[in-house]
């Protein structure tokens, strides 16, 4: 799950797992495995980071069990 931040200010938690592309067109839209699209205050590269750090945690958290 990732953090992230609409363009009116609300915060909400996305399922990385549930991202099919993220575009910059300035906007950054990330377009859901559903199809449905979201805009974000976050630049393309904190949307990938984040997806990333996300998938780092859950691999030291499988590990670990």
């Amino acid at each position: 799950m990732i953090k992230l931040t609409r363009i009116n200010n609300k915060e909400f938690v996305l399922n990385a797992d549930r991202i099919k592309f993220i575009e910059e067109t300035p906007d950054t839209i990330i377009t859901l495995s559903s199809g449905e699209k979201i805009i974000v205050k976050e630049g393309i590269d904190v949307v990938v980071r984040s997806a990333i750090d996300y998938y780092h945690q859950i691999r030291i958290f499988v590990s670990l069990t």
